[in-house]
């Protein structure tokens, strides 16, 4: 197979009209724990009878502060454990999100199963293409295997507007992901700049045609990036514009809901055009490259992606004696 020549590129077209912001997040409400009670007992008239109930009670109350905090002590432990064992979905709770409890979306609790299949897959498929470019393989194995990794990432994509559309704030938050991911997250997603810059040092030597077509396809990126970050900010500008202007704070919440379901609809039309954005990147990129070097980049993406996985991993099985004093 010949190596690809230049691309033309255009910058990616994208409309969007007066965004609003999502409502933020209720406050959370407080620990709701009985506070310590020491029976003082009755009054009596002697001196010695007094004397020994304070006694009593300076022993109960110490007695109940050391129990206090065995049970914390314990608690500490059930959640290590529970950590370790993979209670944890990505380092969140999986029955609590951000301090709502409830039960979870069918199609949010389908989508982390899809998800976790689709990790294990692309763990096998990086596996596969760093194998075949170690041995003699040929361009059009390469070319097979470079298909195959481009139509997993469609399949996340595709999964992803499913999730979206049972609950938007899921995908946006990044809670299918692990805290080193979601460090990166951009519009429930990797940014394709930063993901190019990553894998252009990845790719040499590129023929000068080559660099050009990246250098056109860093530029268009970066530019749609840009007019997506706006809709963002426009987004959450005049939702809490909406939120702040009403009249009566303690009124009905029918208005309020009406923004909301507004802002939803705008928010899920924004990750979709972000999925978009990163699918064509990766198509413009697997145009410009020949297959060894196509398959050299989504091996460089796959070991990227995993590298951050476990990076997190290392993270949440760090020592925690230092946490409690």
């Amino acid at each position: 197979m010949t190596s690809a020549s230049a691309v033309q590129f255009a910058a990616v077209p994208i409309r969007m009209g007066v965004y609003e912001r999502p409502a933020p997040a209720p406050v959370m409400g407080m620990w709701n724990s009985d506070p310590f009670k020491v029976d003082s007992g009755q009054a009596t008239s002697g001196s010695t009878v007094m004397e020994a109930d304070n006694k009593f009670d300076s022993r109960a109350y110490i007695q109940q502060l050391e129990t206090s905090r065995m049970k914390l002590a314990q608690l500490e432990q059930e959640l290590q454990r529970a950590r370790q064992q993979g209670a944890y979905a990505n380092g969140n709770l999986g029955d609590s999100t951000l301090g709502f409890t409830g039960a979870m979306d069918p199609g949010i609790a389908a989508f982390e199963i899809d998800y976790n299949n689709w990790v294990v897959e692309q763990n096998r498929h990086t596996a596969e293409l760093r194998s075949a470019l170690q041995g003699q393989t040929t361009e059009l194995e390469l070319q097979m295997l470079v298909e195959t990794g481009l139509s997993n990432y469609e399949h996340l994509f595709r999964i992803k507007a499913m999730a979206a559309n049972s609950d938007v704030f899921y995908i946006m938050s990044g809670m299918w992901k692990t805290p080193a991911e979601r460090f990166f997250l951009w519009i429930g997603g990797f940014r394709p700049s930063e993901v190019l810059k990553i894998l252009s040092p990845q790719l040499e030597p590129l023929a000068e045609p080559q660099q050009m077509a990246v250098g056109g396809l860093q530029h268009t990126s970066t530019q749609a990036e840009d007019a997506l970050s706006q809709g963002m900010e426009k987004l959450q500008q005049n939702l809490a514009e909406t939120l702040t202007a009403a009249a009566d704070p303690f009124g009905p919440h029918d208005g309020y809901m009406l923004q909301m379901a507004t802002a939803v609809d705008k928010l899920k039309e924004l990750v979709g055009f972000a999925d978009h954005l990163r699918q064509t990147t990766l198509q413009q990129m697997h145009k410009i490259l020949t297959p060894r070097q196509a398959a050299r980049g989504l091996l460089a993406l796959g070991d990227y992606f995993h590298r951050l996985r476990t990076l997190s991993q290392l993270w949440v099985a760090r020592p925690r004696e230092a946490v409690i004093s």
